[in-house]
């Protein structure tokens, strides 16, 4: 059974960049044909897909969010990373990772981690 986590700042400052990182067990982020998300959700809004990194190291974003997001991956860890940078109000939201067959995913399944709260606060 796959296990994803989230870790990172719980507060960042406007126009500063939000880094988290989701470290994977139980699986490796380098099996062939699954795809590694982000997915947020903001106070009274749904879930929100914001880009992957897929088994090869291609990623994949969010046309919304792609000037400011960058995912990236460390296989040696196992890890992978968003980017989101010039964060303002708006980007506070409990942020997922997860894993899934297809590049865009918003269904929660066994394979999301728990989330992690982000507020964008000075």
């Amino acid at each position: 059974q796959v296990r994803l986590q989230e870790s990172g700042p719980g507060l960042v400052k406007p126009s500063q960049t939000l880094s988290l990182t989701c470290t994977v067990s139980g699986g490796s982020i380098t099996t062939n044909y699954y795809y590694w998300s982000w997915i947020r959700q903001s106070p009274g809004k749904g879930l929100e897909w914001m880009g992957a990194i897929g088994y090869s190291g291609s990623t994949y974003y969010s046309p919304s969010l792609k000037s400011r997001t960058s995912i990236s991956r460390d296989t040696s860890k196992n890890q992978f990373t968003l980017q989101l940078s010039s964060v303002t109000p708006e980007d506070t939201a409990v942020y997922y990772c997860a894993r899934a067959r297809q590049v865009v995913t918003t269904r929660p399944t066994n394979d999301w981690g728990r989330g992690t709260q982000v507020t964008v606060s000075s």
